[in-house]
């Protein structure tokens, strides 16, 4: 016999495949090893470009940088002005038409009214009525003007949300958006303003009480400084875990005043020092732009009364305490109110993947 192997036979047809994601079967009929699927990758091979990001409307739909949110803001004031800062100068106008009206109703109606008002003559009580009433009716307006805001606030958390996949809103579109959310959104923020009231007024009251009292000066002055330094860290956090998120989330989503606070402190629940962050900044910024642009107003509305006469000195300061608080309300509101909203959305892109939810609503995916 020779002492070479015998020749290998006729190869057998393969092992059959296992089932997917894994190698052929063994002579047992369990799969030999993994291996994965054919036609699938792991990842996008080195050199690919980077996937692209649907944007159907004022953002990119995925998670917002600051750089993001400041152009989308600016891209949904642009492109919705009427409903936004529109709405914001109609609003600061009609709440100050009382104190103006009471203003030059008085000035005509009481004689001597500006000099008693510029301290140049001993004021009658009738002049001092009219002061009082004038300066009354001022703060009445404010107090209008700033509820006005709050439904400014409704309305443009309605046209962030429709600029976001690609719809325009028109001023009357956006008030008839929040129909039957007008009154909670006042009562959201009379619910914020008490619970403010009351830890400020808890901070206030034992200082009150150690100066009463002639406790000496060390504990009022310890009390006021470390108490001031607790205050501003919980009012930072009450600003943002229940009032920055309540009223985007009352008017896009929940409709009942304490539920809508509750989803506002869940959606900034892991994310405080971001959101706390740019909201810090945007408002900073904001402020400033509104101090300079008002600037040349307020001092224009110190030197009215000298040029309009002693007779008109009153009525020539409440038009420009008037115009400053239009020009105001109408450069910080808007730009505020939307970045508000957008980071309420990108919040919810974060945790919840609503951008899939937005994709749909643009019509770029089926439901």
């Amino acid at each position: 016999m020779s002492g070479h192997p015998p020749p290998p036979g006729p190869a057998g047809p393969p092992p059959p495949p296992g089932p997917s994601g894994w190698g052929p079967l063994g002579n047992d009929g369990t799969p030999s090893q993994y291996a994965p699927p054919q036609g699938s990758f792991p990842g996008p091979f080195p050199g690919a470009p980077p996937q692209l990001t649907h944007r159907p409307g004022a953002i990119p739909l995925r998670p917002l940088g600051l750089g993001d949110l400041l152009d989308g803001a600016f891209r949904i004031i642009r492109r919705n002005a009427g409903a936004t800062v529109g709405a914001a100068v109609l609003v600061a106008s009609v709440a100050m038409l009382l104190p103006l009206a009471v203003t030059v109703v008085t000035s005509l109606s009481v004689p001597g009214l500006g000099e008693a008002f510029l301290e140049e003559s001993e004021p009658t009580d009738a002049q001092v009525v009219s002061v009082v009433g004038v300066f009354g009716t001022l703060f009445i307006g404010m107090l209008l003007q700033a509820a006005g805001l709050v439904l400014v606030g409704a309305m443009t958390a309605q046209v962030t949300a429709a600029a976001v996949v690609g719809r325009r809103m028109t001023l009357g579109e956006a008030w008839a958006a929040t129909r039957g959310r007008r009154w909670r959104a006042l009562g959201l923020t009379i619910v914020l303003g008490v619970l403010l009231s009351l830890v400020v007024g808890a901070y206030a009251t034992p200082l009150v009480l150690l100066v009463v009292l002639g406790s000496g000066w060390v504990a009022p002055v310890l009390w006021g400084v470390l108490g001031f330094v607790v205050l501003v860290v919980v009012l930072c956090w009450i600003w943002i875990r229940l009032y920055y998120f309540a009223l985007p989330a009352l008017m896009l989503e929940e409709p009942r005043i304490f539920a809508a606070i509750g989803r506002g402190h869940g959606l900034t629940r892991g994310g405080f020092w971001r959101i706390f962050g740019i909201a810090l900044l945007v408002n900073i910024a904001v402020g400033i732009g509104a101090q300079i642009v008002a600037t040349p107003v307020s001092f224009a509305a110190q030197l009215l009364p000298v040029v309009a006469g002693p007779d008109y000195a009153m009525l020539a300061l409440v038009v420009g305490q008037a115009v400053a608080s239009i020009i105001g309300a109408a450069f910080s509101a808007p730009l505020l109110t939307v970045v508000m909203a957008l980071q309420y959305l990108d919040q919810r892109i974060r945790k919840e993947a609503y951008d899939v939810v937005l994709m749909e609503q643009a019509g770029l995916i089926e439901s």
